[in-house]
């Protein structure tokens, strides 16, 4: 018999305090036994066992560590003599303490748990009181719920739609009678004036990084209306190549737009809700990045989420919505078909951030494509040029909502292709388009 990480051997009773250690360690770790009445080098000592002794191990048990959990002292045998057996279960209520101190097991040693390891166990505890999405979404009314968002819902759903209130509470989205988050972001009216973070989107084109800002857009709404402005907007300023099937043109962005929606719902269906910040979309030069607020959940890592395609859900009620009317089809199943579409993309973990990048691939440098359109802010731009020949980088800023500097990286890539030239002076002249 020797030592181990479920095995802690006690020469005698008179070693309690050290035993009682044992016993937190092995209800935080996986079980285990203690053994009073053989040594650690495996000598059997034995050990008395009257009725008091029993009382001696069982009592501190009971009233020392708590949570208060079920223990198991018998009287046994081993090499001949009696010895005491006690038996630990892995704990079902952890993290558990002995005198407000939480222990956990390492090898054959009982050590003090680590902050991190403690704030973990206290979170997984308290995961379902702690959920965003089931809770009553503060100030929020039942009049407050679109009733054609969810009527459609509803029915796509497969259910039927009474009233506004009952389907609600038969999709558990209330909460003494209340809306909860998930109800309020998913369907309501105008969910941005109750959870401001929530309900917006971020999009933004940039040059080689954020130091050159070509725009930027703010969305608001319900989530469903701005996982569609987050595909429209990333489509819009990446190019489209064309390829040939018979005689039919198919569309052919540089990053697969299946990829790009799957990252959009995964960034709203697991981000952290409780983080004062929203979804970004961000197009840069040679690169796409979705980036939600909250790193990966339930301990899971950039390694195993790529490799196991496993998923641990944070807003399981907003997850359960979804996949009611098929945007998830099966946990796990997301980062797969990323991969499946844009093998190359790549997962990071940023600050407190989770970000899915898809590198760019310029259109029409596949054999199979050709280019078919430029992105939607440069023939904004040559519209107006053509309209209105002595318009201002100014005017055209506040005409489109881009800075300053957008107009000018825009107007620079039509000049390079020729599209457009500023004919005159710099003041007087005027912008000849081809």
């Amino acid at each position: 018999m020797k030592e181990s990480e479920t095995l802690e051997l006690k020469k005698s009773v008179a070693q309690l305090e050290d035993a009682l250690k044992s016993a937190c360690a092995f209800l935080n770790h996986k079980g285990g036994e203690i053994w009073f009445g053989v040594a650690p080098d495996g000598t059997v000592r034995g050990a008395d066992s009257p009725e008091s002794t029993m009382r001696k191990i069982s009592q501190p048990l009971r009233q020392r560590i708590r949570p208060e959990t079920r223990f198991e002292v018998r009287r046994d045998s081993y090499g001949g003599k009696g010895v005491m057996r006690l038996k630990i279960p892995e704990g079902a209520r952890k993290p558990y303490f002995l005198d407000g101190v939480a222990y956990i097991r390492v090898g054959v040693e009982d050590v003090v748990m680590p902050p991190a390891e403690l704030e973990r166990l206290i979170v997984e505890k308290n995961r379902e009181k702690l959920r965003w999405d089931n809770e009553a979404c503060p100030g929020a009314k039942i009049s407050d719920i679109g009733s054609k968002k969810l009527g459609d819902f509803v029915r796509k759903a497969g259910l039927r739609h009474e009233s506004v209130q009952g389907s609600l509470k038969k999709l558990g989205m209330l909460s003494k009678g209340r809306p909860v988050n998930a109800a309020v972001l998913l369907f309501g009216r105008q969910p941005q004036k109750l959870m401001r973070h929530a309900a917006t989107l971020r999009c933004a084109v940039f040059g080689e990084s954020t130091a050159v800002t070509i725009s930027m857009q703010d969305y608001e709404g319900d989530m469903f209306s701005l996982m569609k402005r987050a595909e429209e907007f990333v489509r819009a300023n990446i190019h489209v190549g064309m390829r040939l099937e018979g005689l039919e043109r198919i569309d052919v962005p540089e990053v697969d737009m299946e990829a790009v929606r799957e990252a959009v719902i995964n960034a709203f269906s697991h981000r952290d809700y409780r983080e004062p910040d929203s979804v970004r979309a961000a197009v840069f030069r040679d690169r796409v990045e979705i980036t939600n607020p909250g790193r990966l959940f339930g301990g899971l890592t950039v390694e195993r989420i790529t490799h196991e395609e496993v998923s641990e859900r944070r807003n399981p009620l907003i997850a359960d919505m979804l996949h009611r009317i098929h945007f998830v089809e099966k946990w796990g199943r997301g980062i797969g078909l990323i991969l499946s579409k844009e093998p190359e993309a790549r997962f990071e973990e940023i600050g407190t951030h989770f970000r899915v990048v898809f590198p760019r691939k310029a259109a029409g440098t596949t054999p199979e494509t050709t280019p078919k359109t430029t992105p939607k802010t440069g023939e904004q731009i040559m519209g107006l040029l053509k309209s209105s020949p002595q318009i201002t980088k100014e005017e055209i800023a506040a005409a489109l909502g881009l800075t300053h500097d957008g107009v000018k990286y825009h107007i620079k890539r039509l000049k390079s292709r020729g599209s457009v030239r500023w004919v005159g002076p710099s003041r007087g002249g005027h912008w000849e388009t081809k």
